[in-house]
Parts: C-alpha cells; sequence; structure tokens
C-alpha cells in the first residue's frame, strides 16, 4: 500500500468519527481495533445476536438520538462476513437506512486485511 492510500484509510475512519455514524461489526476484537483509531464506542454496534434484533437496534437508536439514516457496515471481508453483509444491507434498506461502503470497497480493493479486527496492527505497520 503506498502513502497515498495510508492517508486516504486515516481519512475514511476520520470521517466516519466526525460524522458520528453508526458503525457495525461482527465481534468485540472487531469493536476494539475501532476503538483503538479514536472511534466513540457509541457508534459500534456488535452482531452478536439474531440479525432482525440488531435492524431493529440499529433502526431504534438512530430514531432516539436523531443519527443520520445510514451505518458503516464492517463485517468481514472473508466469505461469512460477505454473506452477513447482503443480509443486513436488505434489512437495513428496508428500512431506509443508506450504506455507507466507502471504507469496506476501500479494504477490500486495496489491502489484504480479512478481519476487521486487523486493522490497528495493519495500518501500524504501514506507519514504519
Amino acid at each position: 500500500m503506498h502513502h497515498q492510500d495510508y492517508e486516504l484509510l486515516l481519512s475514511f475512519l476520520e470521517k466516519i468519527k466526525e460524522e458520528k455514524t453508526l458503525i457495525i461489526v461482527e465481534g468485540k476484537k472487531d469493536k476494539r481495533a475501532l476503538e483503538l483509531r479514536g472511534i466513540d464506542i457509541n457508534q459500534i454496534v456488535l452482531l452478536g445476536k439474531p440479525l432482525f434484533l440488531v435492524v431493529e437496534e440499529i433502526v431504534q437508536k438512530i430514531d432516539e438520538e436523531h443519527l443520520p439514516k445510514r451505518v458503516v457496515l464492517l463485517t468481514d471481508l472473508d466469505v461469512e462476513g460477505r454473506k452477513l453483509y447482503s443480509t443486513l444491507c436488505q434489512d437495513l434498506n428496508t428500512h431506509g437506512i443508506q450504506i455507507n461502503n466507502e471504507l469496506r470497497n476501500f479494504l477490500s480493493k486495496n489491502t489484504k486485511l480479512k478481519q476487521i479486527e486487523g486493522l490497528t496492527s495493519y495500518l501500524s505497520t504501514l506507519q514504519h
């Protein structure tokens, strides 16, 4: 990855932080990786329960906190993560929630990352 790509990746993360966009990740290690990048813990939703409950929780949180009607879906970039991504996209879209794909698409096309939990260590290796 070039320095320019590294800067672009950091700018995606910064934009997510500033917009207070909800971020959906699969597990606690993924959540921790984002927290270490300075993303507010209240922005992160885990997928540790049935997807229909996660979708309801997201819709409720957006409504109650008057958040933008869009989310960042950061499921892993492996086969299982892509299946979760597809299902969640459909379910969230039916509730009028847009999906911000910029960061996910960038990671998929420009890195070898397969799990979001590796984001922090990946970025630290690029710094050196």
